[in-house]
């Protein structure tokens, strides 16, 4: 049995050949997984689909906060996916090989004041910060605040990556600066990867210096 939001399923049909499948729509994230569970709890097989990696703004932490809620006794394995953070880095160059951080903006579940808390933070600690759910048709200024915030701490010219539908067929990579991020389009399927006060943008590339140079006087 596999169980998944409709958008996930349609990017592996290949897996679906011959299953019994069952899908929903978006923010039917608890129904897919109580679902999951209770099929599980009836001695069948059920995979249920994320995107990325499970464990990483997933449905892994629903599912056992689920599991816990009803005491299942079902076994669950959360097989290891390939999250955005790694797939869009990828495709920059290399702009995580520092200290890093992720925030998401969708204030859905997480209050904004929060949000924002954590944005000023991960600014002044001078992290590369990944930017996940950036915008959206009804969210448009989460975005904006953001580049103010780390307008604080940041240059202009510091680099950025705007990721969207990494690895996907309409895949599409740009590589800019702060001042002028919100000139490119982003969407809820970009991630967006702010770079430290050492990154520097080469050959259509990101880099983030680990500190080899200084190390080792390369």
């Amino acid at each position: 049995m596999i169980v998944g939001y409709k958008t996930y399923l349609d990017l592996i049909p290949n897996y679906l050949d011959g299953k019994e499948v069952i899908s929903s729509q978006m923010m039917k994230e608890v129904e897919r997984c109580r679902e999951s569970l209770d099929i599980a709890e009836k001695g069948k097989e059920v995979a249920l689909v994320c995107g990325g990696d499970p464990g990483i703004y997933a449905m892994a932490g629903l599912v056992y906060e689920l599991a816990k809620e009803s005491g299942t006794s079902c076994g669950i394995e959360i097989i290891a996916g390939l999250a955005a953070i790694n797939s869009c880095a990828a495709r920059l160059g290399a702009p995580l090989m520092h200290d890093f951080a992720a925030v998401s903006l969708s204030d859905l579940l997480t209050p904004w004041e929060v949000i924002e808390k954590r944005l000023k933070a991960a600014a002044a600690a001078d992290f590369v910060t990944a930017i996940y759910n950036p915008k959206s048709k009804k969210r448009t200024e989460q975005i904006v605040k953001t580049r103010e915030i780390f307008l604080t701490c940041r240059t202009p010219d510091t680099p950025v990556g705007i990721v969207t539908a990494a690895t996907r067929e309409n895949e599409k990579i740009i590589i800019t600066t702060l001042d002028k991020m919100l000139e490119s389009e982003i969407t809820m399927q970009s991630t967006v990867i702010i770079g430290n006060s050492q990154t520097y943008s080469w050959n259509d590339l990101m880099i983030t210096p680990r500190g080899y140079a200084d190390k080792y006087n390369l």
